[in-house]
């Protein structure tokens, strides 16, 4: 069975165990103080193994991600115009997102300051200071860098750090060889404990949700259907505003490209893997689309690390769910945060199944939100994963093929003939 088939599993079976030891089920019986006693340590221990890894996973990936963009200098004109692409999708991708959370209210009527009460989460920070300048740049830029890794509260400080550490890494060359080398290899080691990690998610579900329905009943799942109704209409629009990229900017017909990408977003939807799409989109987008192999082999790959459009959606809004369902109230310096820090946030994602579920460590923490929520949306988050990567690795694909024509390599030919 594989790891997603678990942690559905998990979720019906903790359903179905909360709502027998709920006082309104059908024993009668009030069992929610045995699960807290119990059970819900266990969803704890996950919880806190995530946020063991959030900064580690931040700093390294972020350096590995940027150092990998200048492996030649041929490729700079390029991957100015790929980075200034991907960055700004991604920014506007978060805004759709808090746009949709914003007039929706996935998370207006649900109440989960009980699950803060029971897990014994920290209170989130209302703090009401008007926005600033000052505020801004003071949350950005830190004074102890130490001190930033060790409060949760300073993710976006870490992320300058890490961005600032890989362009000096860069600037450096083959004199910081091994220090690339250092941070690359720290990445995958980060992978690999998130993945450990993750293979755990059906135990810790299983204990958060039993512990959540037995103190709240059935309503809450509700609340999440309304929640990944709300992600899958902002996925469904931001795919619409590919094909008006390619009106616009390429001065084509969406229509092929619609048609073509099929074959690659069906790969992305049952893998749920921006990389291990990436064999299949090169493919299309080489033979079938007409995109020179060049770019495809480049702009592409670096698409594939760096852009998580639906990703991007999706993290802008989780964080306005749990603020309304947690009953925070944002101003326009939170919201200022929540964009830059979903941004980068979906930027670090790995290209991998489950990699949004970390990102949200630094999302949540830029503006004071507990993590103990996160346990809560881990049973519907496959289901959501599968269309975060289609839009993320379409989203590729658009700009790698918008790219390939600017640079005047793209066989328009190619791409109307529909026999190919």
């Amino acid at each position: 069975m594989k790891l997603w088939q678990k942690v559905v599993l998990a979720m019906a079976l903790g359903i179905g165990a909360g709502y027998m030891m709920n006082a309104g089920g059908p024993l009668h019986y009030d069992g929610k103080d045995v699960l807290k006693a119990y059970v819900l340590p266990f969803g704890n221990t996950f919880i806190s193994l995530i946020k063991m890894v959030v900064i580690p996973l931040i700093f390294f990936s972020l350096i590995s991600g940027v150092t990998s963009m200048t492996d030649s200098g041929a490729f700079k004109r390029v991957g100015l115009k790929a980075v200034v692409a991907f960055l700004s999708t991604a920014m506007f991708a978060v805004i759709i997102g808090l746009v949709f959370g914003t007039v929706f209210h996935p998370g207006q009527g649900v109440n989960l300051t009980e699950l803060s009460k029971i897990t014994g989460g920290a209170a989130a920070k209302t703090s009401q200071e008007p926005f600033t300048l000052a505020k801004l740049l003071s949350d950005i830029v830190p004074e102890n860098v130490v001190g930033a890794m060790s409060n949760n509260d300073h993710i976006l400080q870490v992320v300058l750090f890490a961005i600032f550490t890989a362009a000096t890494i860069n600037a450096l060359g083959e004199k910081a060889k091994l220090m690339r080398d250092f941070c690359q290899g720290a990445a995958h080691l980060i992978f690999k404990m998130i993945d450990s990690i993750m293979k755990l998610a059906p135990y810790g579900v299983f204990c958060i949700i039993a512990s959540l329905v037995s103190s709240q009943g059935l309503g809450i799942l509700e609340d999440l259907a309304v929640l990944m109704i709300c992600v899958a209409c902002a996925l469904f629009l931001q795919y619409l505003l590919f094909g008006l990229m390619i009106i616009v900017f390429g001065h084509m017909s969406p229509m092929p490209f619609y048609r073509k990408v099929l074959e690659t977003q069906s790969f992305a939807f049952s893998t749920s893997s921006s990389k291990a799409t990436l064999p299949t989109a090169m493919r299309v987008l080489n033979e079938r689309m007409g995109v020179s192999k060049t770019h495809t082999s480049f702009v592409l790959p670096l698409g594939a690390s760096i852009n998580m459009d639906g990703t991007a959606i999706y993290l802008g809004i989780c964080a306005l769910f749990f603020a309304q369902a947690y009953g925070i109230h944002f101003t326009m310096h939170h919201y200022i945060m929540l964009v830059l820090t979903a941004t980068l946030g979906s930027i670090g994602a790995a290209g991998i199944p489950g990699g949004s579920i970390m990102m949200m460590g630094m999302v949540f923490g830029s503006v004071g939100l507990p993590l103990t929520g996160i346990g809560v949306i881990l049973g519907i988050d496959r289901i959501l994963d599968m269309l975060r990567t289609t839009v993320n690795i379409t989203g590729d694909s658009v700009i790698t093929m918008l790219i390939d024509k600017s640079e005047g390599t793209f066989d328009k030919d190619a791409y109307y003939d529909m026999s190919r």
